[in-house]
């Protein structure tokens, strides 16, 4: 096999061929569109052309040789035209305005798709390359990995495509002698090249170790590049002669085999000599045959022709067919003296060994375009479309087990997230430890309030058995309504392990018990109509009036018992009509004990005149034990005003001889022994938000004053106050110096600028 990119179809890596290439031999075709009927990669090159022309990605690369060189190697390993096309596409995407709206009107909803989460992967990654911190360093590329996996569920097009990309940007920094960093390089080697050979993608795969390690390790490179005494490109002829001339003896035999020839590449020569502490001399597969037949008999037939032509090393043969390594590879591994003298490993191996051991199960992938349907939808009826979806599983689990060994080699801090699948083969990632409960409502809320039952691979399991990464789970859920179980938020029971599902779960008990509140707040609210004959009432406008945003928002604080219908009473009852008879300002009442200098009980004593109608002023509201001043009035008697007010003072300017001294009398008691209660408005300014009102009124509460008028008025909309509401409160008190504690908890409340008497 060679090792430049530009294979034979049949030498491309399975997981190739099966990506595009494959499949429209096997499904319906379609009719091409005009459009489609043209060249796909010439489309796309002229889309971007113009797009990419002059400018330089992050890595000094133009941008359009750059997207020239990614579709040259994936024709290298044998990608559709379709999957190159899609290569200037992506870049393309960075110089417009809506890339996935436009690539999706002009070239499809699947091409789109690519673009979209192929630039989200490249921000992923420049992010984990330019941390600064070692430690950090390390977590962003975990992270990197975790993302790639997942990237990779959705879409095999995306890591194909970051794969050539990679290579391309090494190739460039080789080409142009240019300094590569080394976080780009150590990248590529740690996270690019064991992703290639997980999916069978030789080629890349050698070349990404062998650029990277050109640049992380330049003088051993070009040392040990030296030591071989000889140019790539003779290694391969010579590999070539001799698989040929195998390959010929072996079918003149009549066995059926398959003979691949690959030199070793610099980077595993020298893994391989630094991990056995070998010289270069001991390394006996710098040129190396593979042999595959069709069943194992042939096996061992092929070994004994090979060691009749060729021969054998002493001490190097391995029986790996016959005592199978723990992973479960099997190979007949011998090393015999080539014609020339030089050392010549020889793998011998069935088609099956063969496709375990090389490609993995990225042999069975095949990929369909449309994909399976979402977990709630119609999953994909046929038999073909269900081996779609084992060979997905059966590739992410390999990738799964490849993120483990990167976690392994990075520490154990990260292994704090699993990855399971949905019975259409989607990964879905979720906490350690997660139930299948945390995986419906990571699809679904509404499905995790619906689950009533799991599969677990195929099998009925607890709804709190703790799930592994690469199960698949299958909910079993109501068709329609139910709710979660409180066992669910009980932690001993292991119901739930994630914050995001408990979070979900205690939003709908916290809605069921709001919508109960408000259903008793409204029938409360409703009786306090029928009480007052006021049924026809809106219930929206009432609420308005008393400050509330809506109705609900009245029934909540009332089903609480956190507001008063008093409230409601006062304001629906018509004001008691005040007498208007101007003899009642002479009028004296019965001599009693404000003759002797003292006020009646509960009233206001009037200085050297006996006891008059007394009305406290509206405008100021004065209580004991504030500085008050009467003021005669017109058919209503004394008005009491606070000293301070200023509609008193505009009064007192115009007509002086009307202000009179007066004082408060002694506290008088009602028949339940309650001191008197005066009405006092307060004024509190904040910045709305949701709840102040509660806040509040629930501060007057715990006071212990009676709230029996409420209204708010909010700034939004206003230019220079949008944030700003306006709560005025008239609250009952026998003494106003109560009122100072008060205010001065109440601007302690969040958002309260200021809290003042009127």
């Amino acid at each position: 096999m060679k090792t430049e990119l530009g294979l034979r179809p049949e030498q491309a890596s399975p997981i190739v061929a099966l990506l595009e290439g494959d499949l429209p031999s096997r499904l319906p075709a379609a009719q091409p569109t005009r459009a489609e009927a043209i060249d796909p990669i010439e489309r796309a090159r002229a889309f971007a052309e113009p797009l990419l022309a002059g400018h330089v990605l992050d890595t000094g690369e133009l941008a359009l040789d750059h997207a020239d060189g990614v579709a040259a190697i994936l024709a290298g390993v044998g990608a559709a035209p379709s999957m190159r096309a899609a290569s200037y596409l992506v870049y393309a995407g960075d110089y417009l305005n809506k890339p996935e709206e436009i690539v999706a009107k002009a070239f499809g909803e699947s091409d789109a798709s690519l673009v979209s989460h192929t630039r989200r992967l490249v921000q992923i990654q420049r992010a984990a390359r330019e941390a600064k911190v070692e430690d950090q360093r390390r977590q962003e590329q975990t992270e990197l990995v975790r993302k790639m996996l997942l990237a990779f569920s959705r879409d095999l097009r995306v890591v194909l495509l970051r794969l050539a990309s990679r290579l391309q940007t090494l190739r460039w920094f080789a080409a142009s002698k240019t300094a590569c960093p080394r976080a780009l390089a150590a990248e590529s080697l740690q996270v690019f090249a064991p992703l290639a050979n997980r999916l069978g993608i030789w080629q890349i795969k050698w070349e990404l170790e062998d650029l990277s390690f050109r640049f992380m390790e330049p003088e051993q490179y070009h040392e040990l590049a030296k030591a071989l005494h000889e140019k790539r490109v003779e290694r391969e002829q010579s590999v070539e002669s001799v698989r040929s001339t195998l390959e010929q003896a072996l079918q003149s035999q009549g066995l059926q085999a398959q003979v691949q020839g690959r030199p070793k590449h610099l980077y595993s020569i020298w893994k391989k000599m630094r991990g056995k502490g070998l010289t270069l001399e001991r390394v006996f597969d710098l040129r190396a045959l593979r042999v595959i037949v069709p069943d194992v008999a042939d096996c061992y037939a092929v070994l004994a022709r090979l060691h009749e032509l060729y021969k054998p090393v002493d001490g190097e043969f391995d029986d790996y067919i016959a005592r199978p390594k723990p992973n479960g590879y099997q190979s007949l591994h011998t090393v015999v003296l080539a014609d020339d003298g030089r050392p010549m490993e020889v793998q011998i191996r069935t088609r099956a060994m063969h496709e375990h051991a090389e490609h993995g199960v990225a042999a069975h992938w095949a990929y369909k375009e449309a994909g399976t349907k979402g977990y709630a939808g119609v999953t994909a009826a046929g038999e073909f479309e269900e081996q779609v979806a084992q060979a997905r599983k059966a590739v992410l689990r390999q990738l799964l087990a490849w993120e483990r060994d990167f976690v392994a080699e990075s520490g154990p801090t990260f292994d704090d997230r699993i990855y399971v699948f949905t019975p259409q083969a989607n990964v879905v990632e979720l906490c350690a430890d997660a139930t299948a409960v945390d995986f419906a409502y990571a699809l679904h809320t509404d499905l995790g309030h619906r689950c009533r039952g799991a599969k677990v691979d195929g099998q009925m399991v607890p709804l709190n058995t703790p799930l592994k990464s690469g199960q698949t789970v299958e909910i079993v859920a109501l068709r329609e309504g139910g709710g979660p179980s409180l066992d669910w938020l009980n932690p001993e029971l292991g119901y739930l392990q994630s914050q995001r599902s408990k979070a979900k779960v205690r939003a709908w008990f916290n809605a069921q018990a709001q919508a109960q509140t408000i259903a008793k707040g409204r029938e409360l609210v409703e009786k306090a109509l029928q009480r007052e004959g006021k049924t026809a009432i809106k219930l929206e406008d009432l609420a308005g009036r008393l400050g509330f945003r809506n109705a609900d928002a009245l029934f909540e604080v009332v089903g609480k018992d956190e507001y008063s219908l008093r409230n409601i009473e006062t304001l629906l009852r018509p004001p008691v009509p005040e007498t208007d008879e101007d003899a009642l300002l002479a009028q004296k009442h019965i001599r009693g004990p404000a003759a002797e200098g003292r006020a009646p009980k509960g009233g206001v004593l009037v200085v050297g005149v006996d006891s008059l109608l007394t009305t406290l002023a509206r405008c100021c509201r004065p209580a004991p034990p504030d500085v008050i001043t009467g003021y005669v009035t017109r058919g209503k008697g004394v008005a009491i005003h606070r000293c301070d007010c200023a509609n008193l003072r505009e009064m007192a300017r115009s007509a002086p001889e009307r202000v009179i001294a007066v004082a408060w009398g002694e506290p008088a008691s009602d028949k339940t022994g309650k001191a008197p209660q005066y009405p006092v408005d307060l004024v509190v300014e904040a910045v709305d938000r949701p709840g102040l009102l509660r806040d509040v009124l629930e501060l007057f509460a715990k006071d212990k004053l009676a709230v029996i008028a409420v209204n708010q008025q909010s700034g939004k909309g206003k230019p220079t106050r949008s944030d700003l509401s306006r709560m005025n409160f008239t609250v009952e008190v026998s003494d106003a110096q109560r009122l100072n504690q008060t205010l001065s908890t109440l601007v302690q409340l969040p958002g309260i600028r200021s809290a003042r008497r009127r």
